[in-house]
């Protein structure tokens, strides 16, 4: 007969708007162990598998800590609610924990009075650029979790609208509220413990055979929101701002994000331990990068770390939800030897309305290596070579046609073109012979491209190179320091002569923009603080307990492009105090990166 061995959770801490899906061991009336789901359709002799999901109800309301889900709130800030912010936002576990976290909590303050005074201050413009709804909000109608990345399985199931039982003694209520095996926790369920339980049911009498296996989850925490981050303007005579949720991008620019989104094989409790085990879990760190990404609106979302299966199964298809065509490039395998599926690789989206594919480019550096070793290395030295050389690094290249115009050209019927250069350097830090060679790979592919059409470029990625390495002073200044320390290393000659380093496209990094700037004001000093005034780059991108430091850009090609606007860089304090990435609110260690451009006129020659 069916019957269950064992369940567990793959989390005991659910999240409103992260999706639980029980593990559920069956043994088959063959004696066979599976976790293949019998559903009532498909029976197995005469027995099927029946789902319930409860919430249990005491007496008493628990209110949980906006700054940490996992204790009880003690404390609530008056001003959040005189300010009409949501009042999960408004609740601290101790006095502590509010000192702490008020550099972060003002900027509540700040926004809601800013907006009371612009609009009215409406609660869902104010939180909805990461989904107030599923946030720590305590209401119900705030609308469906799958127009921010939520699966379609967000429907859990019709349920009695009334309790499904009582305990006298605790003055606990059970309510009814699923009937499948995954349950996706709402608002409604902060700060209340859920049960699920899983019975086999005979098929004729409908009843269960024997008595339902149960597990109790740990009390329903809202999702962490960080900050939103503003697009400041750095084009103009007065520096200004303007809030993500509503910015759309004008006539003649478009916005670009680049993103690290750090793949779940990397996302593990040994390299980053200081982050809760539920914050690391994909089910959770998925809906929340959704809710980021979408959030900022962009025309182009370069992303790096993403892997296969995940394009494939959640990120194509929820990006094509919301008018995004998506292209992508898995990295080669000679090296890799994990599950196929979950090799990472670049994925590159464009809004339908805003762009069309032209062209698509692949670049696989495995082969560049190949080429190199049979041209320039002796044939006894062709295995260490190619040991050395092949990392199975790729480049994305997509050529896209603009359909917004190209106002101010002579011509204004000419096709507007752009190339979108979109790649992951992933090399050790030792091998600085390596990666400086990658990247002058792609910039001579890049060159190729550029001699053949005229037509501005965008070179976006993480490359594992800090500013003042030669990997970044080729892609900036266009040339490599003949006496850089780091031409040390090249045990294959592949750098010799150090001259052919160099490339003639006019890249300059677009965060870079923030350093140039002349004029007082608060965002710009703010913004200035952010930035390393040695080498004009964010002081951070990627920000681990190991390591801080920028190794994420976006350079474009200064003589056809001019940056409009940047998303505000972060600092440690928005990080909030003894934390490093990932983190709750913040589910990759590098952070997003996204950069307004306008074309500038074409000039005959």
């Amino acid at each position: 007969m069916l019957s269950v061995v064992r369940v567990h959770l793959p989390s005991e801490i659910p999240i409103v708007g992260c999706e639980i899906t029980p593990y559920v061991l069956l043994r088959l009336p063959n004696g066979v162990i599976s976790t293949d789901d019998v559903p009532e359709a498909a029976p197995v002799d005469g027995h099927f598998m029946r789902y319930r999901w409860y919430r249990i109800q005491s007496d008493r309301k628990v209110t949980i800590c906006s700054v940490h889900p996992m204790e009880q709130a003690t404390i609530q800030c008056l001003g959040c609610l005189k300010s009409k912010i949501p009042a999960a936002k408004s609740y601290h576990c101790s006095a502590k924990c509010f000192s702490d976290a008020w550099q972060h909590h003002r900027v509540l303050h700040e926004r809601a009075s800013s907006a009371l005074n612009e609009n009215g201050a409406e609660e869902e413009e104010l939180f909805g650029r990461f989904g107030s709804g599923s946030s720590g909000i305590l209401s119900s109608g705030s609308g469906s979790m799958s127009n921010l990345g939520q699966s379609p399985g967000v429907n859990n199931g019709p349920v009695p609208l009334y309790p499904s039982g009582t305990d006298k003694n605790s003055g606990e209520t059970w309510f009814e509220v699923g009937r499948s095996q995954t349950y996706t926790p709402t608002a409604d369920d902060i700060g209340h413990v859920l049960r699920f339980e899983c019975a086999a049911v005979d098929t004729e009498k409908k009843v269960p055979a024997g008595s339902p296996t149960s597990i109790m989850t740990s009390r329903v925490i809202p999702a962490p929101t960080p900050t939103p981050r503003r697009l400041i303007q750095v084009n103009g005579d007065v520096l200004g701002h303007s809030d993500i949720d509503s910015q759309t991008s004008s006539f003649g620019t478009f916005t670009v994000l680049s993103y690290n989104i750090l793949a779940d094989a990397y996302a593990t409790s040994d390299a980053y331990s200081y982050c809760p085990t539920w914050a690391l879990s994909w089910t959770y760190r998925r809906q929340n990068l959704m809710r980021e990404i979408i959030g900022y609106h962009a025309d182009i979302i370069c992303l790096q770390e993403v892997q296969l299966n995940h394009f494939e199964d959640f990120f194509a298809p929820e990006f094509d939800k919301h008018g995004y065509q998506a292209l992508y490039k898995k990295r080669t395998t000679e090296v890799y030897a994990g599950v196929p599926n979950a090799i990472d690789g670049c994925a590159t989206f464009f809004r339908r309305d805003r762009f069309s594919h032209v062209k698509k480019y692949e670049v696989e550096f495995n082969k560049a290596a190949q080429s190199l070793t049979e041209a320039i290395i002796p044939a006894s030295q062709k295995r260490v070579a190619l040991s050395r050389l092949i990392k199975d690094n790729i480049a994305l290249i997509a050529v896209l046609e603009a359909k917004f115009g190209n106002q101010g050209t002579e011509t204004p019927g000419k096709r507007q073109l752009l190339c979108v250069a979109n790649t992951h350097v992933n090399v050790h830090q030792d091998l600085k012979d390596v990666k400086l060679w990658e990247v002058q790979t792609l910039l001579k592919g890049l060159e190729k491209i550029a001699n053949s059409a005229d037509i501005p470029m965008l070179v976006c990625g993480d490359f594992n190179s800090i500013p003042g390495s030669t990997p970044h002073g080729l892609l900036a200044v266009g040339k490599v320091d003949q006496l850089h320390p780091d031409l040390a290393i090249d045990p294959l000659s592949i750098l010799r002569p150090v001259s052919k380093l160099t490339h003639q496209l006019p890249l300059v990094s677009a965060y870079s923009s923030f350093a140039r700037m002349v004029g007082v004001g608060y965002d710009l000093e703010h913004q200035r603080r952010r930035m390393d005034p040695g080498t004009n780059e964010p002081l951070f991108t990627n920000c681990t307990r190991d390591f801080t430091g920028t190794v994420d850009y976006i350079f474009y090609t200064a003589d056809s492009l001019t940056v409009e606007s940047l998303l505000e860089l972060l600092d440690e304090e928005s990080l909030r105090k003894d934390t490093a990435l990932p983190s709750p609110e913040w589910s990759s260690d590098h952070i997003a990166l996204l950069a307004e451009f306008r074309c500038k006129p074409r000039i005959r020659r």
